[in-house]
């Protein structure tokens, strides 16, 4: 009898130790598996800079996360990426997307901004261009790429100057294609972003006519989804703050940065650290009294027709640094 239940003694210690061996393998196997998917904008810089120098890949591996990235033309497309569960984090967006992406019902988080940089975006015409101030802008084709912070930026410009979006003819153009329609004269106008509008200005012949300063801004966000949000918490506090570290960094060696860019964005290093001197790069967490803007934004839009409904960014969600 007790040959028996020493017999089922050991039993039940094997199965035990056969469950915890599973379990381990198992919970070891998850943890190979887990993986960040990051989108990405060739504008994108602090993305940029770890991809090229792998910082964040060697960072994530101690929480056996993998890295994938994928690149977008454009902001919008990326968010919707973001928002189908094709991507996982999105990198940094003009002010403008989050609103467009909120207005179509998309389930976004806001993981970090970066300080306004209003001189990081601007109108500009040919230097040979009859126009001098906004306001010649009525009846004209105006170059701009849809829901990026440069839509903002020109209708805001517009409301200034007494005029309204419809008193132009916008020409939805990623920023090549927008380039391309300027240089030969198709479009009157270009209004754009860094590091495509201190391109265009050392390249080509042009005059700028407004930047940001006193009119938006420019903010541009992180965002997760929420799913991402809730089951890798540990990976978004990781990418915060190596965001925040190459933010700091790149503005205390604006040389080494222009020249770590500079290929990767098929530009001479003079021309990039011209264009990064006029944006911030400082990330910091996104607080509720910070999207004043982002309302204005919505606001904005939703008056001018562009929104198929109304958004609160008061109902958004909110990540929050341990």
């Amino acid at each position: 009898m007790v040959n028996l239940q020493r017999r089922k003694w050991l039993g039940t210690i094997a199965a035990a130790g056969v469950a915890s061996l599973a379990s381990s393998i198992s919970l070891a196997r998850a943890a190979e598996s887990r993986q960040v998917r990051i989108g990405y904008q060739k504008s994108s810089t602090l993305i940029t800079l770890l991809k090229g120098n792998g910082n964040l890949e060697k960072r994530l591996e101690t929480l056996g996360v993998r890295v994938s990235w994928h690149e977008f033309t454009s902001g919008l497309p990326l968010l919707e990426a973001l928002n189908l569960g094709n991507v996982d984090f999105s990198a940094d967006v003009a002010d403008t997307v989050p609103v467009f992406a909120l207005a179509a019902g998309a389930k976004l988080a806001y993981v970090a901004q970066e300080a306004p940089s209003p001189e990081a975006q601007g109108l500009i015409v040919r230097a040979d261009s009859p126009i001098r101030t906004v306001a010649d802008l009525k009846g004209k084709r105006v170059a701009v790429t849809k829901a990026a912070g440069s839509h903002y930026l020109l209708i805001a410009l517009l409301e200034s100057a007494g005029l309204k979006f419809k008193d132009i003819e916008p020409a939805y153009l990623t920023p090549a294609d927008g380039r391309a329609a300027f240089e030969r004269g198709a479009v009157d106008a270009w209004v754009v972003w860094d590091p495509f509008l201190t391109a265009a200005q050392r390249q080509t012949p042009v005059r700028l006519i407004a930047d940001g300063k006193g009119v938006a801004d420019y903010q541009r966000y992180y965002l997760t989804s929420h799913d991402f949000l809730k089951n890798s918490p540990d990976v978004l506090g990781l990418l915060f703050n190596e965001l925040k570290t190459t933010g700091r960094w790149l503005k205390q060696n604006p040389k080494e940065a222009a020249a770590q860019l500079a290929p990767l964005w098929g530009l001479d290093a003079a021309t990039v650290e011209a264009a990064n001197a006029r944006r911030s790069y400082d990330v910091r967490a996104v607080v509720p009294d910070a999207l004043t803007e982002q309302q204005r934004i919505a606001d904005t839009f939703l008056s001018e027709g562009l929104l198929p409904r109304k958004v609160s960014v008061s109902s958004v969600t909110l990540w929050k640094p341990a």
